[in-house]
């Protein structure tokens, strides 16, 4: 059984009877809902997106090349658990039947994508250039949360847990509304496209989660010192020189010429920019915790969250669990090196003993509690692992506004600067010309030498975008009084929405049509919609998705994202949350299948010239049972063993195939008129397994056509081969498998003009048959 449901805003409602077809299904939704998105993920991880977006995506796919993205996915990939790896298997054939190219590391490359740049090692960059510029008296100036940093809120009480993550706003959104449901769990959550499961965000029935940024500090950078050795290049470590691992990439660029990226790997990391070598907990170890997230689906209590979780790699995050007995956990997940304190604020130097990773990660943190606010601030089960933490008042204001009874809704939009406040625009114009200011003043002017980094790591290291950003810790530091820097009462600003606009930044080649959006809030209220002020006052990073998981009644949970569920413009979902998400409004989460509208599957599809677009979807055993019955009865399909059952008999045998893992059976429709069967098996699971010696890779199938009364020349000519590309699609599909009865010469001599090699006859019981066999190297290379 795979069941595709969609509520009114497009949001996928997925049950399929197996934890596989489950995942298959999931990534078949997100290549039809998602694919332009996930295909510019998976080039991006790959280092290989300016090859269809040109020059302008040149410094990411050198730094992804640098930093080994595909290597770390693919190594992490090959050490998850066997259980991980047939899951995510059956992910990625769900993305490629909606016709994307995929590997099943490439989800692992798509969620590295979203994290490489989330952690820390970026603010080291800037605190050295503080550093050196400045001296080491100015660090404190600038110890506020990054532009990693977000502005995420989670709170819980009274069995409920809500909150908005904070991330860049693109378009499409990053994250995707989705439910999924199997034999043995329900869960509705947020997922990263590309991604199989639900991550950060979810409500599994009986027990919910929900993280934010941690802001711990994971990432380390190393200053290295390298020469040239008699086998090659070294590096110098603690305990003397080293080999280094080196070799050269080439880029392609489209309508400019390719480039060629030295990749450079120390025993720290690869070196990403200059001399800098990253290390990071996910490389270290090629674990990027992936084995909990099928244990988080089947979670059912707070503790099946903490344990899950105890898998949980990078990034680090504060999370929140409640569920349906009352019990409340708040605990952090992921991997803290234990080492130098110097590591956490700069670079330091690689061939230095003390700053080398000890054994182990540290210890995490967690507690039962009966309610907690996570608002990326210090407290204690953040403070041992990080180093800058956003002011504690949106936490102390979400605090007082719980204490208050105010609805989740509410809490959510909290600003004390509206849209439409000309005095909240005077107030933001006059802090912008105040960090303009503070840009022109000799004391500061030793942060704009440049800094010499990689113009991809400008977010962290352009000085404008610092002072703005960390502005009132500039003015303390230096002792300042801002009136002295610009006249509040002389500032006319207008209403501040006009200008703290809505700027999703949009995928490569989108250039869709985003309605004028004027925003309240800021980076320092609850809604944090933030702005750099002194550079920019548009919004470029806010709540990516609100939420509101309530595990006493899940019919009562909501939740919303800025913009849709689709990724195509044309698509009526693309916008239709955006005016929602505005207002502070959510969606409800609808859990009553049976308001759901089902929507066609559609496993395979291929346009056949001259014929039509040949399209299979999963048979019904209810609703196909007659159809079906109207071709087995024929005596010309006699072979297919079904000559005198009913209808209900029909029925009863396809409800069978329809609950094993191993089989499934598939209605074959050209345009829209039905044409045959197709099903195929693991021949592990099969009695067929049973007469001949089942290789890895082993794959079966039975194929039946019958067109009706619609002519249809050389049908079979076009439909078979394009079903054999379908079965080919999946890597690890070495070798097919067909049995036709021996005395069906047509379907043998067929399958011999396909490439299929005879080999015995076995009894099946039901009938003798011919074994035949299909090897990938024939069917790829079909004149060898």
């Amino acid at each position: 059984m795979r069941k595709i449901h969609r509520d009114a805003y497009g949001i996928p409602h997925l049950r399929a009877g197996s934890v596989l077809d489950l995942a298959w299904l999931q990534g078949r939704v997100t290549a039809i809902d998602r694919g332009r998105q996930i295909s510019v993920e998976k080039r991006r991880s790959e280092g290989r997106l300016a090859e269809v977006a040109g020059a302008a995506e040149l410094d990411w796919d050198r730094f992804a090349r640098k930093v080994r993205l595909d290597d770390t996915a693919r190594r992490c990939y090959e050490k998850s658990d066997i259980l991980t790896r047939g899951w995510v298997d059956a992910y990625a054939a769900g993305v490629r039947s909606g016709g994307i190219e995929w590997h099943p590391w490439s989800s692992y490359g798509v969620f590295l994508v979203q994290h490489i740049l989330f952690g820390t090692f970026g603010n080291k960059l800037w605190r050295a250039h503080v550093e050196r510029t400045l001296g080491p008296h100015a660090l404190s100036w600038f110890a506020i949360e990054g532009p990693g940093g977000s502005g995420s809120n989670a709170w819980t009480i009274g069995g409920q847990i809500a909150g908005d993550p904070h991330r860049l706003l693109e378009l499409p959104g990053v994250y995707q509304q989705i439910r999924l449901a199997g034999p043995s769990f329900d869960v509705a959550g947020l997922t990263f496209p590309g991604v199989p499961g639900v991550q950060h965000f979810g409500h599994a029935g009986p027990v919910a989660w929900a993280i934010t940024n941690a802001m711990a500090d994971y990432q380390d950078l190393y200053i290295e010192e390298l020469r040239a050795g008699p086998a090659g290049l070294q590096a110098r470590g603690p305990a003397g020189w080293e080999p280094v691992v080196t070799h050269q990439e080439t880029i392609a660029v489209r309508d400019a010429a390719t480039v060629t990226v030295d990749v450079i790997e120390t025993a720290r990391g690869p070196i990403i920019d200059g001399t800098l070598s990253l290390r990071t907990p996910a490389r270290s170890d090629f674990d990027l915790g992936f084995d909990a997230l099928l244990p988080l689906l089947h979670a059912r209590t707070v503790d099946d969250v903490a344990d899950a979780l105890s898998r949980w790699v990078e990034p680090v995050n504060s999370v929140l669990t409640t569920d349906s007995t009352g019990r409340t956990r708040q605990l952090t997940a992921g991997r803290v090196p234990q080492r130098d304190d110097r590591n956490r604020l700069v670079p330091v130097p690689a061939w230095e003993p003390r700053h080398q990773w000890k054994p182990g990660w540290a210890p995490m943190f967690h507690a039962e509690v009966e309610s907690a606010v996570n608002a990326n601030d210090r407290r204690p089960d953040t403070a041992p692992y990080g180093v800058d933490f956003a002011p504690p008042g949106r936490a102390r204001r979400i605090r007082t506004l719980l204490a208050a009874g105010t609805p989740h809704e509410s809490i959510h939009m909290d600003t004390d600067l509206p849209a439409g406040s000309e005095p909240a625009g005077q107030r933001m114009a006059w802090r912008a010309a105040v960090a303009r200011a503070l840009c022109d003043l000799p004391a500061l002017r030793p942060l704009f030498t440049p800094s010499g980094h990689d113009p991809l790591f400008a977010p962290w290291t352009d000085p404008r975008a610092r002072i703005g950003i960390a502005l009132d810790g500039v003015l303390d530091g230096l002792g300042l009084d801002p009136s002295a820097l610009a006249d509040p009462d002389t500032v006319d600003a207008g209403p501040w929405g006009a200008r703290h606009l809505l700027h999703p930044i949009q995928l490569p080649g989108l250039d869709a049509l985003v309605p004028n959006v004027e925003l309240g809030g800021s980076g320092d209220c609850v809604l944090n919609t933030a702005s750099v002020p002194g550079v920019s006052d548009l919004c470029w990073r806010g709540p990516v998705a609100r939420y509101v998981w309530d595990v006493a009644d899940r019919t009562r949970s909501r939740w919303v994202v800025p913009f849709g569920a689709t990724d195509d413009p044309a698509s009526p979902h693309f916008l239709d949350q955006l005016p929602l998400w505005t207002s502070g409004s959510l969606v409800p989460l609808v859990t009553d299948w049976d308001s759901l509208p089902e929507e066609s599957v559609i496993v395979f599809s291929e346009k056949l010239p001259g014929l039509g677009e040949l399209i299979m979807i999963p048979l019904d055993p209810s609703a196909h049972a007659a159809l079906v019955h109207s071709w087995v009865v024929k005596d010309r399909n006699r072979f297919w063993g079904m000559t005198g059952h009913s209808v209900e008999k029909v029925s009863e045998i396809y409800a069978f195939v329809d609950s094993l893992d191993s089989h499934h059976a598939y209605l074959l429709l050209l345009d829209d008129h039905p044409i045959g069967i197709f099903q195929t098996y693991q021949p592990a699971e099969d009695p067929v397994g049973e007469c001949y010696d089942v290789q890895p890779g082993d794959f079966g199938l039975h194929l039946l056509l019958d067109a009706g009364d619609k002519p249809l020349p050389h049908v079979t000519s076009a439909v078979f081969p394009a079903l054999l590309r379908h079965l080919f699609q999946d890597p690890s599909r070495t070798r097919l498998i067909a049995e036709p009865d021996i005395r069906n010469d047509r379907m043998i001599t067929r399958l011999q003009r396909e490439g299929f090699t005879l080999g015995p006859i076995i009894d099946l019981g039901h009938k003798q048959a011919r074994l035949t066999f299909l090897n990938r190297s024939r069917f790829e290379n079909p004149r060898e």
